[in-house]
């Protein structure tokens, strides 16, 4: 971590206390979490103290750590038996604990001091996840916030119009929850008789998709083919290989 960032850090770190609590620092960036009762006050100290003057709001993203820290990989050529990728056991994401299921993230940029860091709450403990709005503190956040509340179903309390901005009207469920379906629910398509795009059932088959451990690169194809071409085939070339190995 640059000298910047470690002056920084003691200033943040100086002026909360144990309001904040320090998170991995990734990409050269400072991260903090923050208990939602504090959100607003934070950030307004974020914006206007000297020091900090976090004037602009890049981003506000929501998080679902539904299956995080217990879902592993399964694949043909790996199953979970020896394998624990992504795996941390010891953390507490487990249904039907919601406390730590949902988070909003929020990055901040100093245009004056040229400095960023990064905020993260965890919604309340309830199936309905929320946290304060700071569109009072920052009024980017207003499409910020409806897009966290259209694909997590997050809500913020105090945001002046808190209405669905992808989604098509009626749409029912949040996509981007690690509980929806990949295929949706529904589908479109025209109906010629109607002269209208009609909805239903969705059609697609449920399949999971993972991520694949061995892949077959077209760059080592033709090696691969060559190897096998020379290779000892019957068994008295085997025998001849190995004698020639063993008598080097």
């Amino acid at each position: 971590m640059s000298e910047k960032l470690k002056r920084l850090a003691s200033k943040v770190e100086e002026r909360f206390g144990e309001a904040l609590t320090r998170l991995p620092s990734l990409h050269y960036e400072l991260s903090y979490e923050v208990p939602a009762a504090r959100l607003l006050d934070v950030c307004r100290v974020l914006r206007d103290e000297e020091g900090f003057r976090f004037e602009q709001l890049i981003d506000v993203c929501g998080v679902d750590h539904l299956t995080y820290g217990k879902a592993e990989w399964m694949t043909e050529d790996a199953t979970d038996k020896g394998f624990s990728r992504g795996v941390h056991r010891e953390l507490p994401h487990q249904e039907p604990n919601y406390a730590r299921r949902f988070a909003v993230v929020y990055h901040l940029l100093s245009v004056e001091l040229n400095h960023r860091i990064r905020l993260k709450v965890f919604c309340s403990a309830d199936e309905t996840p929320v946290v304060p709005s700071v569109n009072p503190v920052w009024a980017a956040a207003n499409w910020f916030e409806r897009e966290a509340f259209d694909m997590f179903g997050i809500l913020f309390d105090g945001h002046p119009d808190m209405r669905r901005l992808l989604t098509d009207y009626g749409f029912v469920g949040h996509p981007f929850r690690k509980d929806f379906p990949l295929t949706g629910h529904v589908e479109v398509r025209f109906d010629p008789e109607k002269g209208r795009v009609v909805y239903q059932p969705v059609t697609i088959e449920q399949r999971t998709l993972v991520p694949r451990v061995i892949r077959r690169d077209h760059r080592y194809m033709d090696r691969l083919k060559h190897q096998a071409d020379v290779a000892p085939k019957t068994e008295s070339e085997k025998a001849a290989v190995q004698g020639k190995t063993g008598n080097a």
